[in-house]
């Protein structure tokens, strides 16, 4: 089975620039979660609150960080888990564009 979640946008502090560890901003998290469905599903709406809960909490400096931490925290929470597709948009960091950072991880 594969769990799609598109465009979760929601505001926290990330980034290393000065006026970035002031004032949140918006990010936008796309993930794609890949996993077994013999024991049972994964629930989308508890992916988005642990996605959230830990962006807003940790204040990363860096989106490879905050990638990082989400994926561990994914794959210790569940082990049905075989693959991420995990990426952090900044939307609005850069005026004449948007900015991300993505990965693939394998369980």
């Amino acid at each position: 089975m594969t769990i799609h979640i598109e465009d979760l946008k929601f505001q926290c502090i990330i980034g290393i620039l000065d006026f970035e560890r002031k004032k949140k901003q918006d990010v936008i998290i796309n993930i794609t979660i890949e996993y077994d469905n013999t024991n049972g599903f994964i629930n989308y709406a508890d992916i988005v609150q642990i996605l959230k809960k830990n962006m807003i909490k940790n204040e990363f400096l860096l989106i490879e960080d905050a990638l990082e931490n989400l994926n561990l925290k994914l794959v210790k929470e569940y082990n049905a888990i075989k693959s991420i597709n995990l990426k952090i948009t900044k939307p609005s960091i850069l005026p004449d564009c948007k900015v991300s950072v993505s990965n693939n991880y394998k369980t």
